[in-house]
């Protein structure tokens, strides 16, 4: 499948794809609490150090990569060195299961849209979810399917057919200029209401306010920089895949600082609203703050509905946008970690991109459906801790190694120089080569040593199926011959 077969029509289709790949459920649950955990407006100086030193350079790289190569994530490695093929056959597998567990999560959202209009999670919301969507930890729950998120794996995998089997731009492309466009506004309806309500300046106070001491704890310099990888996707080849179909004379440079910007406004305006509503609860209720924050599924799928109980009729309003607007952040989401292994297999099995989205829609589908029994929650949980944690994280520093060492950075320059306002040198190059490898090493290390220092025995069993799963299926792929040998 040529490259050039797929090309976005302008840079703008290419933006707003990029910003719904970066735009999703991490910006609107995690973040405000990462904020507010993390020292509050004082987690303000190492997030906006981390997006100087490593998202933006980061991306600019990747768009240099893609944008050079024009290819696959797999050709690309290839190309530089055979025996690097299969580090991107990981890597787009890794990116290819967060894919699969993202629609499990995303079915939990289409259920709770559905109930938004008539409130049926009812008076106790975490029993809606543990029994209803979401399941628990009890492992003797393993033996039955949650039907309502079981129905909605099956929508919302078609859904991701019918969108990813047609061209980039037909269909990625838009998709992303309506949907983005969408989500945009209606998380701005939500969030200056939210600003309205009694008792949201008890919120923002709570979000806010600074704790200057955890500017020495090494943890919180972490945690912004771990922000900052899951936020803007990166490393994921999700960056490298969408800038192989930019057409020629686009500025990448702009675009990468486009795009960062978009998400952190997306993701600090979000937290702002999200701490409004919780301010809401604990004037209205005199519930402390301390007991309604918490991030994921617990704000999403609990506390919020626990809310929109109390809110009146402007809860029916905000309830089904809230959801709507995660819904409509979820699809550009799950496209994006989708479109590298599509990319990849088509190229390197020479089948049509139709056939290649077809084929990879119902094998993630099928293990989608193995993820929606009673212990739902506790399967994508261990997942995403294990694949982000273990495998994405250490494979950007790989990537890091082998593009700006074993290719040579300054190959990039040029094609990264030639139209953008602002250019790339010297601190470019040294943040790549040298500061970026040794914090993500460090990131690494500090993340297995937790993840392996408290996993229970049922989770080192999944731990060990997806090692198993990933590099067998990676090996196999990699001994492939290609199909325009």
């Amino acid at each position: 499948m040529s490259q050039q077969q797929n090309q976005w029509d302008s840079s703008i289709a290419f933006i707003f794809a990029m910003i719904g790949a970066a735009v999703g459920l991490g910006n609107i649950w995690r973040f405000s609490y990462v904020l507010y955990s993390n020292g509050g407006g004082s987690f303000f100086i190492p997030y906006l150090i981390a997006i100087a030193i490593m998202g933006i350079p980061f991306l600019i790289l990747e768009y240099g990569v893609g944008f050079t190569f024009k290819e696959s994530f797999s050709s690309i490695m290839r190309d530089i060195n055979p025996k690097f093929e299969i580090v991107a056959w990981i890597l787009v597998l890794f990116v290819y299961i967060v894919t699969i567990y993202y629609m499990v999560i995303l079915s939990w959202d289409l259920v709770y849209l559905g109930s938004s209009f008539t409130f049926s999670w009812g008076a106790d919301a975490a029993h809606y979810f543990v029994n209803t969507v979401g399941g628990s930890s009890n492992l003797s729950n393993a033996s039955f399917l949650l039907i309502p998120t079981t129905i909605g794996v099956v929508v919302l995998w078609i859904v991701l057919w019918f969108i990813a089997h047609k061209n980039v731009d037909k269909g990625i492309g838009k998709v992303s200029k309506i949907l983005i466009p969408a989500l945009f506004v209606i998380m701005g309806f939500i969030i200056i209401y939210a600003l309205t309500l009694p008792g949201a300046g008890i919120g923002i106070n709570t979000l806010l306010t600074p704790d200057w001491s955890k500017l020495t704890d090494v943890n919180i310099w972490l945690a912004a920089f771990a922000q900052i990888i899951f936020s803007l996707s990166m490393g994921q080849a999700i960056a490298v895949t969408y800038a192989s179909y930019l057409p020629e004379n686009s500025k990448l440079i702009n675009n990468v600082f486009i795009v960062v910007a978009s998400n952190s406004l997306f993701e600090i305006c979000t937290a702002f609203g999200v701490f409004s509503i919780l301010g809401y609860m604990s004037f209205t209720n005199g519930t402390p703050m301390v007991q309604l924050i918490t991030e994921g599924t617990g704000l999403i799928f609990i506390v919020f509905p626990m809310i929109f109980n109390i809110m009146g009729p402007i809860g029916r309003i905000i309830a089904p946008l809230l959801f709507l607007a995660i819904l409509f952040a979820g699809i550009t989401s799950a496209l994006g970690f989708l479109e590298p292994m599509l990319n990849t297999t088509a190229d390197k099995l020479g089948w049509s991109r139709k056939k290649t989205a077809t084929v990879l829609a119902v094998i993630g589908c099928i293990f989608s459906l193995i993820l929606t029994s009673g212990i739902s929650s506790y399967l994508v949980g261990i997942i995403d801790s294990f694949v982000n944690e273990f495998g994405i994280l250490i494979l950007i520093g790989i990537q890091c190694i082998i593009f700006a060492w074993y290719y040579g950075i300054d190959k990039f320059l040029p094609v990264l120089n030639g139209l953008s306002i602002i250019n790339v040198g010297k601190t470019w190059k040294f943040v790549i080569k040298y500061l970026l490898p040794c914090v993500l090493i460090v990131m690494w290390v500090i993340g297995i040593i937790s993840l392996f220092s408290t996993a229970k025995p049922f989770e080192l069993i999944i731990d060990v199926i997806i090692i198993v799963m990933v590099f067998v299926f990676a090996a196999l792929l990699t001994k492939v011959k290609p199909a325009n040998e």
